[in-house]
């Protein structure tokens, strides 16, 4: 049997804290629980990354390329607005859907963490997001698609409530969730919003 190579490990790794983070919550995440979620030793772990915080990083890290990459790629692109904000929502419910846990991590360390540099990326994340949100919102408003009386900044603030909304949903499961139909929800509620 061949063994893994270190990006595999790493991604394993990153995984498994979201699991934990989903399953358990933050406080939770610890190397020896992390070592029996993967079947790795404690010291293993350490090969690939030097300390726990150099993981949450890496995963805050994988949120700005993958996520905020795929977003502003959908924003820039030539697609009529109402399909850009579809296939915008799709992406970020995907994503969370795919990378279960994130929103919890990102909330959290953008809570508790005095990491100037930390902060400096969910900064970055946050503001992207609702950055491209806008983008898209205002080629609509001047396309004469949706009302141009709506604020911008109020509405984007709304749009950032989704993925919120979604891990609560998912993690509490404080009320059924339908997977499902949550986008289609979502996007129903934005163009009731934009008119």
């Amino acid at each position: 049997m061949s063994r893994k190579t270190s990006h595999i490990r790493k991604e394993e790794i990153k995984q498994a804290v979201l699991k934990i983070i989903k399953d358990s919550g933050i406080k939770a995440v610890s190397t020896k629980r992390l070592a029996a979620e993967i079947g790795l030793s404690e010291g293993a772990i350490f090969r690939h990354f030097e300390k726990k915080d150099d993981i949450i990083r890496s995963i805050v890290d994988d949120v700005s390329k993958d996520l905020i990459g795929r977003l502003k790629e959908i924003a820039e692109g030539d697609l009529p607005p109402r399909e850009k904000l579809e296939k915008y929502l799709c992406a970020t419910i995907h994503y969370l859907l795919e990378n279960n846990g994130i929103t919890i991590l990102l909330l959290s360390e953008a809570t508790y963490n005095n990491d100037s540099g930390m902060l400096d990326r969910l900064r970055y994340i946050f503001t992207s997001q609702r950055r491209y949100f806008e983008q898209i919102v205002r080629q609509g408003i001047e396309q004469g698609i949706w009302r141009k009386d709506v604020k911008l900044d109020d509405v984007s603030l709304l749009y950032m409530g989704i993925p919120i909304t979604l891990n609560i949903s998912i993690v509490l499961g404080v009320y059924p969730f339908d997977r499902r139909h949550f986008g289609d929800d979502m996007m129903a509620q934005i163009n009731r919003l934009l008119g």
